[in-house]
């Protein structure tokens, strides 16, 4: 954040940008996906930051942290790839949802956790190619998923209808789906939980 600083005019009093503040919000939740920030430190940083008029108080909250790579080129990376054959992939227990997923999974299978989830953007977008496998999502209350764009080849879609809630996260699939499905429930007992299988 001294680069920050150093780049706004080089004084802590200059006055906070939106870009200044998104910056940091990106450097956050980056820390807190690294583990480096708990749930609770991550939303007591973001909210200060949202809040911030200065960038010396934006500075603050990433004094303890690593850079983001890429952060001077306007930010950090967005889109999160999973590429994976044969395998399969779990993201659970407080993971931070980006703006954009890419999937790639050949026989294997790929589970989305949402329920402890830090969800700092209001639409995900995921970019699917699945070949005999699946996609499975544990949802919450509030995040919706619409898989009208999915493109099926002998494959299925099962999905429960969410609970009535204020919408947090719409998740919008596209892309297509051979041999394979998408699984859209809210979560259950040893799945995608501590304790299973990475």
């Amino acid at each position: 954040m001294a680069a920050e600083i150093a780049r706004t005019g080089g004084s802590p009093e200059v006055r906070a940008s939106h870009a200044d503040r998104d910056r940091v919000v990106d450097v956050l939740r980056v820390a807190a996906g690294d583990g480096r920030l708990t749930l609770e430190e991550l939303e007591e940083r973001l909210e200060t930051a949202l809040s911030a008029r200065t960038v010396g108080e934006l500075a603050v909250l990433t004094a303890d942290l690593p850079a983001v790579a890429g952060q001077a080129s306007g930010g950090a990376e967005d889109v999160v790839r999973i590429r994976q054959e044969g395998a399969s992939t779990r993201r659970c227990d407080g993971w931070v949802v980006p703006r954009r997923l890419e999937i790639r999974s050949a026989w294997g299978e790929v589970a989305l956790d949402f329920t402890d989830a830090v969800i700092s953007h209001d639409t995900l977008d995921i970019d699917l190619d699945l070949r005999a496998g699946a996609l499975k999502l544990l949802t919450r209350p509030g995040v919706v998923v619409d898989t009208g764009g999915l493109v099926l080849n002998y494959s299925e879609i099962k999905a429960r209808r969410p609970a009535d809630a204020p919408v947090l996260l719409r998740i919008r699939i596209t892309g297509e789906i051979h041999y394979g499905q998408v699984v859209v429930r809210p979560p259950r007992r040893g799945f995608g939980r501590k304790g299973a299988t990475a």
